[in-house]
């Protein structure tokens, strides 16, 4: 299983970021191997559509489970069409959220966490 975890920096110890669109970096982990990959998202400054552009980039790299802080309609809505399994209200350390999705502790959300451009009205 491929999991994609949003996180602050590039590291399995770092802290989960809760913004998906606007994430620092994106972490996949496979469960059955040992090692990760992290890339930085170079959506996360744009001024529209991060959050569509991340779902792009990510489901090149084929995860199972996205497992993030919080997500979006139009996000949810992409990752669910994708078949992308979606996690959210994590927070903590990224190695600390995998134990806790591989143990079965987090669940599969049904709905989008926040209203479309939530992030950007934070901002002004």
């Amino acid at each position: 299983m491929k999991i994609c975890i949003t996180s602050k920096e590039a590291s399995l110890e770092s802290e989960l970021d809760p913004k998906f669109g606007r994430c620092a970096y994106f972490i996949f982990v496979e469960t059955n191997k040992l090692g990760f990959e992290a890339f930085s998202n170079t959506n996360a400054d744009e001024s529209q559509g991060a959050g569509i552009q991340s779902v792009q980039f990510i489901s090149e790299h084929g995860p199972d489970v996205i497992l993030t802080g919080n997500i979006g309609p139009n996000v949810y809505d992409t990752l669910s069409a994708a078949g992308i399994k979606i996690i959210t209200g994590v927070s903590g350390i990224v190695k600390d959220a995998i134990n806790k999705y591989e143990n079965g502790e987090l669940k599969s959300v049904d709905n989008f966490t926040i209203n479309s451009h939530f992030e950007i009205k934070l901002q002004h």
